[in-house]
């Protein structure tokens, strides 16, 4: 398990090679073995292949591109302040720098954004959907289903990256994919096998010391 958590990062350029289904199958009957709420399991998962990828990338693609008010199921965070800002400052350009996107270079980084909308070339994407009656707490037992389903694809050699952008243009996921309105769209995981020359995947992000994050009471 340390090695698997050591080894995983967000892959963001894919290679167009698929992954073969009963690999999938077997990445998927891993992560539903992800733990929930009195054992509710309430996320479902829309997996595309093939065509089906191709059709959504390019409806999605030129969705994105045409600058529409975003419309997610979950509420944006209210603001990033503090250090949870300065992470989030720092892990944008650490990508943007490494495609060679410098500081204040707004079309650079917006066309670095849109690169979500295109599942950064990935052949396969999963948007993962919840229960809307389950409110917050079937959106933790989804993001306990993520994590495990990141480290299942790890497992098995393919590589993803976890996506709440897809997550910004709900309706319109909802009505290309034929999901309910019973069900919130969480995120989507891109995955595939990982283009290892591409610069997008050479930078890696931080974690904070342990002291920052863990508080032990002793007595």
């Amino acid at each position: 398990m340390e090695e698997l958590l050591q080894r995983r990062s967000s892959c963001r350029a894919f290679l167009p090679q698929a992954v073969d289904r009963d690999t999938i199958e077997a990445l998927f009957r891993l992560a539903q073995r992800s733990p929930s709420g009195c054992n509710a399991q309430p996320w479902n998962v829309v997996v595309t292949s093939g065509e089906g990828t191709e059709r959504f990338r390019a409806a999605l693609s030129a969705y994105a591109a045409s600058n529409p008010q975003p419309d997610p199921d979950l509420p944006f965070p209210r603001e990033y302040q503090g250090v949870y800002k300065q992470r989030r400052r720092d892990t944008a350009w650490s990508l943007y720098r490494s495609v060679g996107v410098e500081y204040g270079d707004r079309e650079g980084s917006a066309r670095q954004m849109l690169q979500n909308f295109s599942f950064f070339g990935a052949p396969h994407v999963a948007i993962i959907t919840s229960d809307e009656a389950l409110g917050a707490y079937g959106l933790v037992d989804c993001g306990l289903f993520v994590g495990m389903l990141l480290l299942a694809a790890e497992s098995l050699g393919v590589a993803a990256v976890p996506q709440g952008a897809l997550g910004e243009h709900s309706k319109f996921v909802r009505r290309f994919l034929g999901i309910g309105d019973d069900r919130l769209v969480v995120c989507g995981v891109s995955f595939g096998y990982p283009d290892r020359k591409h610069p997008a995947n050479n930078f890696r992000t931080t974690r904070a010391d342990l002291r920052e994050v863990v508080t032990f009471v002793d007595a």
